[in-house]
């Protein structure tokens, strides 16, 4: 169990993890914790102060050093461990995901499902992080590369999936002998400062894991661009990617960037439209919206767009709406209130100019209804911006190639979908769309923890899962032996 430093007036305060301690912040800064569901406070959380930095950066580039030569052996153990803790303390980091992030229940089970997969899949990847000998023109010289780890990684964490998403920076950049610093979203502090907690039950030396709470701008020219820091990973913001890369080319620094997407679904005219309904159906609705991924635009050729558009809008107004504590919940509340207002701004923008709302496009405190809005033109905002809520655009396209360029009428690339039964279509739009990911006859929402999973455009570059994440963590270097001597030409 996740223990406070202490309470303020009945309220757990909680410190930051650095160098294998749980401390409290130099200045003495809390930040509140508030649940979405209901607004109600459920932590304070302690700061991140120059001092703090300072120790999670030295203690971090120590202990790096050491975890870097350790036995595969040890780290495989270790993992094996952590995999324990978590089956064991599963309720406990279900119960948090619900209460601070407002994850549905299945949604916070599948979170944790997900890691466990993840964990299993790094195991395997650890015993092959190897080079290769190559071939040389040059009289005896072997040739050969090796990977090694980078030292100290960053990474700046989301909201949304904070146990997921978290992990998955964290879990590959062990696993390839670095340590890392995290940062978690200032709506998932607590979410954060778990995982540290069960990395130091499964065993993990001090200062290979760091976390630090404050708010972005408070910590980034202090972390991103210090030369100890070899490499940033994010997950987030556009806007916020945006800034993280201008520090980290300051730096030269390498750095993995997941951010917003405005996922296409599209559905042909030899589409199965009631897999096409349901694909879009999760695609936009799954934790409120709140997914990079969202099939936000579904493109639907003429042919279909009309019966598309009735059954899918009985088929939203069947989604469950409700506390997320409860089983049956599809759709939760929304991370913060403001949101609501946001994604209210964007629909009465959109109808202003010709849009039709054709179910929900309302909202009970933090709760807001799944929404289908049709007649969306690129005169307005929701065309272009992502909602990060459950409100999704149908766009007609007159036929394969309106609907292909449609899909592609934005500056996202994330992750998009094709519905069809014509494999030269299928084949057609996997190669045309730009997207990071493209799956056919599926919803815009997929990952596992071995593919390559990430986008182009202003949703980001690199890439992260399995070997790819094994890539991005470590640094090839090419070495070569000459068995003779060395001849040159002066």
């Amino acid at each position: 169990m996740l223990k406070p430093l202490c309470e303020q007036n009945g309220i757990p305060v909680y410190g930051l993890y650095v160098n294998g301690q749980w401390v409290a912040s130099a200045q003495e800064v809390l930040a509140p914790d508030h649940s979405p569901a209901d607004n109600a406070l459920i932590a304070y959380v302690h700061q991140a102060s120059a001092t703090e930095i300072e120790a999670a950066l030295h203690s971090a580039q120590c202990a790096a050093k050491d975890w870097a030569n350790t036995l595969v052996a040890t780290k495989e153990a270790l993992f094996f461990r952590l995999r324990e803790v978590i089956l064991a303390r599963r309720t406990e980091i279900q119960q948090l995901l619900i209460r601070e992030s407002g994850s549905a229940f299945k949604k916070a089970l599948w979170e944790i499902d997900y890691v466990i997969d993840l964990i299993q899949t790094m195991v395997g990847e650890i015993r092959r992080i190897s080079g290769e000998t190559m071939p040389t023109t040059i009289d005896g010289r072997v040739s050969m590369s090796f990977r090694q780890p980078l030292g100290v990684v960053l990474g700046i964490c989301p909201f949304n999936s904070p146990f997921l998403l978290t992990m998955k920076k964290v879990v590959p950049a062990v696993a390839a002998g670095n340590a890392i610093i995290i940062k978690p979203s200032e709506e998932t502090p607590l979410s954060g400062l778990l995982i540290a907690d069960l990395f130091e039950e499964a065993g993990l030396p001090p200062g290979v894991l760091n976390v630090i709470n404050a708010a972005v701008s408070d910590v980034s020219p202090a972390l991103t661009e210090d030369p100890r820091i070899k490499a940033i990973t994010f997950t987030g913001s556009t806007r916020t990617g945006r800034l993280l890369a201008e520090g980290a080319a300051r730096g030269l620094k390498r750095i993995t960037l997941e951010m917003g997407g405005k996922g296409p679904l599209v559905v042909l005219r030899d589409a199965d439209l009631d897999a096409a309904v349901r694909a879009a159906t999760f695609g936009a609705f799954l934790h409120q919206g709140q997914v990079c991924m969202a099939g936000s635009r579904v493109i639907v050729d003429s042919a279909l767009h009309d019966e598309f558009c009735t059954r899918f809008v009985e088929r939203a107004k069947q989604v469950r709406v409700g506390p997320p504590d409860q089983e049956d919940t599809v759709v939760g509340p929304l991370i913060r209130l403001s949101q609501c207002a946001f994604i209210a701004g964007q629909i009465e923008d959109a109808v202003s100019k010709g849009a039709v709302v054709r179910c929900g496009g309302t909202h009970d405190g933090p709760y807001f209804a799944p929404t289908v809005l049709s007649g969306v033109t690129p005169a307005m905002r929701i065309y272009h911006e992502e909602s990060f809520g459950p409100v999704v655009s149908v766009l007609r396209a007159q036929d394969t190639q309106d609907a292909l360029r449609l899909a592609n009428d934005t500056a996202y690339g994330l992750s998009a979908a094709v519905m069809t039964e014509n494999l030269r279509d299928a084949w057609y739009f996997a190669q045309n769309i730009e997207a990071g990911m493209v799956h056919v006859n599926d919803s815009t929402i997929s990952d596992e923890p071995h593919v390559p999973f990430g986008g182009v455009k202003s949703s980001g570059f690199g890439r992260e899962g399995g070997r790819y994440s094994i890539e991005e963590m470590t640094e090839l270097k090419w070495v070569t032996f000459q068995t003779g001597k060395a001849s040159f030409p002066f």
